[in-house]
């Protein structure tokens, strides 16, 4: 083994790329994938309970190999931003029993970032919104259904 390839393993966890299995293979995939959708669709609804609007859930896994899911939405003020975000951690950490790995954004709230790992939730004022189109950089990626969690009770 060079000295390259050694170095290259110990950053990958020792694990030999041989015997690594490449992003949604084997057997844990599947579960991975579904708890990841709970995670999302959680936030899809906690968004919509707190008035954010333009909510869109983005299957990510075939853009990228560093998440999943993204949820973007966009809040009026300041104020909501960070309730929508707020409400976010405790469902997610509080009831789902998840850990939020990053937050970025909160103390300019335009852009509140949500990092949980293989979610991310991109909670937006409208003019940084129509700014960065998230939606049209990653246009590739499948938006799902989710008008089940936005309609009014």
């Amino acid at each position: 083994m060079t000295d390259d390839s050694q170095k290259q393993e110990e950053l990958e966890g020792g694990i030999p790329s041989s015997d690594r299995l490449r992003r949604g293979e084997g057997p844990d995939a599947e579960l991975r994938y579904a708890r990841s959708l709970e995670l999302a669709r959680a936030g899809v609804q906690v968004a919509h309970e707190n008035g954010g609007r333009e909510i869109k859930l983005l299957d990510m896994r075939q853009e990228s190999s560093m998440f999943d899911y993204f949820v973007v939405a966009t809040g009026s003020s300041r104020r909501q931003l960070h309730a929508i975000s707020e409400d976010i951690d405790h469902k997610l950490e509080d009831d789902l029993q998840d850990k939020r790995m990053g937050l970025e954004g909160y103390d300019n709230s335009r852009w509140i970032l949500l990092d949980y790992g293989s979610v991310v939730f991109h909670l937006f004022d409208d003019e940084a919104r129509e700014y960065y189109s998230l939606e049209a950089l990653w246009a590739g990626a499948p938006e799902i259904d989710i008008s089940d969690l936005l309609q009014d009770t």
